[in-house]
């Protein structure tokens, strides 16, 4: 696991897509440090390997097949538990199947908040009732759903807010094709200032 620390009261645990903790991860873990929280980049694949995005399928397979969403989760929430000890604020960032992952971890009582980027498989987990402040952020160019649909299922929860943004899935990754510049320093700045 890779750690930021400088002595915060608050910290990000930050939770990758199926390619690892790559320079997409690693951008994001200098940028929540900066901002004041010490962060944990936890490598789900429990390997030192990082699929590049070329090998999408092969790292959605990867995941799927060796790792899982009960499994990956269950690690998150040992590591919260941990952490719990010495935060008084323990948020979660995650992005794709990251951000699922947080949802899923979102009823944990030490989570103060969580921020998901284009969480899709969220749809499947639409029966866990969150307690932290959740904020998802969705592409209106989704491929594999309709974000409307998920908000319109989730509108029912006072404490989880979803936008939907000019973008496709990947719209926050700096090193992607689909990165939308514009659109993620917007929601960046309104998320951590």
């Amino acid at each position: 696991m890779e750690q930021l620390k400088q002595s915060s009261n608050r910290c990000v645990i930050l939770l990758h897509e199926i390619y690892g903790v790559n320079a997409h991860m690693k951008y994001y873990a200098n940028f929540l440090y900066q901002k004041g929280f010490d962060v944990y980049v936890p490598n789900l694949l429990q390997k030192d390997t990082v699929f590049s995005y070329e090998e999408e399928e092969l790292a959605y397979q990867n995941f799927m097949g060796d790792i899982g969403f009960k499994k990956a989760k269950n690690d998150v929430d040992i590591l919260i538990n941990d952490l719990s000890k010495e935060y008084n604020q323990i948020h979660i960032v995650g992005f794709s199947i990251g951000a699922t992952i947080a949802w899923l971890c979102s009823n944990n009582n030490y989570v103060y908040k969580v921020i998901g980027f284009y969480g899709s498989r969220i749809r499947q987990y639409t029966d866990i009732v969150p307690n932290a402040e959740i904020v998802l952020l969705f592409g209106k160019q989704e491929k594999s759903f309709n974000p409307i649909e998920l908000k319109t299922n989730l509108n029912a929860y006072s404490n989880v807010r979803i936008s939907i943004v000019d973008g496709e899935h990947g719209f926050a990754d700096p090193y992607s094709s689909k990165y939308n510049e514009q659109t993620t320093n917007n929601l960046l700045e309104c998320l951590f200032d």
